[in-house]
């Protein structure tokens, strides 16, 4: 299984980026989906991860409320809206397929990942 991110960019705080992933394979419609990201320095963090059926979501502390993942039932793509993008935010976001048909905050609990896309965010 093949993740493709988009959507990343250079933004101001307080504005909002989209971005999506696509898996290439139709066997991760029956998977849950997650984004995870990694910050200079800093230790890879859960964002988001959402069920195979798009609805079981659970988020990181840091951004509930901001965030929303979504997914169109059983397809094998998700998206991540971000809103109120704080500088804190910038890093390369990953996007990851779950072994099982739910997501996870442990990211041991994902067997295949994308690239990454980056997210800045200037004050």
């Amino acid at each position: 299984v093949q993740l493709q991110a988009s959507g990343g960019g250079l933004v101001q705080a307080g504005d909002s980026l989209r971005l999506s992933c696509e898996a290439s394979r139709r066997t991760a419609s029956n998977n849950g989906m997650g984004w995870f990201r990694r910050a200079p320095g800093k230790e890879r963090e859960f964002v988001a991860a959402v069920s195979w059926k798009g609805g079981s979501t659970i988020y990181g502390d840091s951004v509930k409320g901001r965030f929303t993942i979504s997914r169109v039932y059983a397809q094998s793509s998700v998206h991540l809206q971000m809103n109120s993008l704080k500088p804190e935010d910038t890093a390369v976001y990953y996007c990851a397929v779950a072994r099982g048909p739910y997501g996870s905050s442990d990211s041991s609990a994902y067997n295949y990942w994308g690239q990454g896309t980056q997210v800045t965010v200037s004050s």
